[in-house]
């Protein structure tokens, strides 16, 4: 899509937008229902778009991407007329006789740029809480994920008018054009580097914008934890879509004294889950693209492999790698691994290990496995993170009750349910004087009486 296209886009957004037709809490209702019907009728279609992209089974993908769009489309669906409604608040004694009342209105014109690793669930999610918030939309999905951009193009054309939501497919050269638009709203999704890159255009303008970016987030095992359930639980939340996760455990940080137990159960388990030969595995995708395969391939250090290591450059597949004995001083801990290899890492003392965490930049999450309930108290409130899980991972994402979002390095901003809405809604504050009476006090010639009555009201 060349550069005047999307100009053309921008500016209908905007003029739709100002007439006032999404102010209609019951219009937006009514496109939260047509999109929900529109994903569940091309259900199978994106089921094959997103195994085409990332090799994601059908039980996969429903869990982790389109049931989690439902959930969000069904919880606003719920809650929007409330969220929607004039909020009274306390008027001071100064201002009688008045309404003081805070009111959410949506921003205007919103840009959403997804990433590839979810593509569908990270383009949808901020979708439909932007819709909710009276916005209209433009999307942009990943290059890296062609069929599930295709999909998702199919899905909004049927849904809505490009005046309403918009699709713009196409890699850099499009990304290039669109951040150099006037939006309302930007939400990104994606690396480091490239947010940092939309902050700066979005500087030019001085739009907000939400970063939701990742991290080295830590999955800290205490020496009191449960180390089979441990074991099975990391496991599960990182090779969950072959490690392509913003919140996946990037590392383990261990108790030395249970390393060897701990390592011992995670093999147990990666077999358990996997097999054998997971890369024979039906249900076991595989890494974006070529690039980001020989990127996670030399990470690798074969000395340090204690379990997996094999990978099929034909089909970007890379086993299941745990990785034994690690120093923060490794290329494995250089950065954001984003694939299926687990460093294992060790600590003396539980102190060391807080003050290790907060010496690195903040990570989007942080995970602590432990049976000891001061300990995962003080872990929680010593350290800076997006969000996270106690004798858990990834799940604190999958609810709409709570917010999500990065902190410092990992991003700033969050979305889902009520933190969504209002990430897409400026709350107005508003006072409604009324005309019957008018206090004399402010106004000039001040006088000694007001003067008191002023220290009287404002104290």
């Amino acid at each position: 899509m060349n550069e005047e296209k999307i100009r053309q886009i921008v500016e209908e957004q905007r003029s739709w937008f100002l007439t006032g037709a999404t102010l209609n809490v019951s219009r937006r209702i009514e496109a939260l229902n047509r999109l929900k019907a529109c994903i569940l009728e091309h259900e199978t279609s994106i089921n094959e778009a997103i195994l085409k992209d990332l090799g994601k089974s059908s039980f996969e993908t429903y869990m982790c991407e389109t049931g989690l769009v439902l959930s969000e489309i069904s919880y606003m669906l719920k809650h929007i007329r409330h969220f929607t409604r004039e909020r009274n608040v306390p008027t001071p004694l100064a201002q009688f006789h008045s309404r003081s009342y805070q009111k959410p209105s949506p921003y205007g014109v919103v840009l959403i740029m997804s990433p590839w690793n979810y593509p569908f669930l990270l383009t949808l999610d901020p979708l439909v809480d932007a819709i909710a918030a009276g916005n209209t939309v433009i999307l942009k999905p990943s290059a890296y994920s062609p069929c599930t951009s295709q999909i998702i193009h199919s899905v909004i054309s049927q849904c809505f008018n490009e005046k309403e939501v918009a699709v713009v497919t196409g890699g850099r050269a499009e990304n290039t054009c669109l951040l150099q638009q006037h939006f309302d709203y930007i939400f990104f999704t994606g690396s480091q580097a490239v947010g940092k890159d939309v902050m700066t255009h979005a500087a030019a303008h001085l739009t907000p914008i939400t970063l939701e970016l990742g991290g080295k987030s830590p999955c800290v095992v205490e020496r009191t934890a449960n180390l089979r359930l441990a074991a099975r639980r990391i496991v599960f939340g990182k090779f969950l879509n072959c490690g392509q996760t913003c919140v996946a455990p990037d590392y383990i940080y261990c108790d030395q004294t249970v390393k060897d137990q701990l390592v011992k159960e995670i093999k147990k388990q990666i077999k358990r889950q996997f097999g054998k030969h997971p890369l024979n595995n039906k249900n076991y995708g595989k890494i974006i693209n070529e690039k980001h395969f020989n990127r996670l391939t030399g990470l690798l250090d074969p000395s340090k492999i204690v379990s997996g290591g094999s990978s099929h450059s034909q089909t970007l597949q890379i086993e299941p790698t745990v990785m034994d004995e690690v120093s923060f001083s490794d290329a494995v801990m250089q950065e954001e691994i984003f694939g299926p290899i687990l460093p294992v890492l060790t600590y003396a003392s539980f102190d060391e290990a807080i003050r290790k965490i907060n010496s690195l930049p903040h990570p989007l999450a942080l995970y602590i496995f432990t049976e000891n309930t001061r300990a995962a108290k003080k872990i929680m409130a010593r350290c800076s993170f997006g969000g996270g899980c106690i004798n858990d991972t990834v799940i604190h994402l999958a609810t709409s009750e709570m917010g999500f979002g990065g902190f410092g390095e990992s991003g700033m901003g969050a979305y889902h349910g009520k933190e969504g809405f209002d990430t897409f809604s400026h709350t107005k504050s508003i006072v409604d004087k009324k005309t019957w009476l008018d206090l004399p006090m402010r106004y000039q010639p001040y006088r000694k009486t007001y003067e008191k009555l002023i220290h009287i009201f404002l104290k």
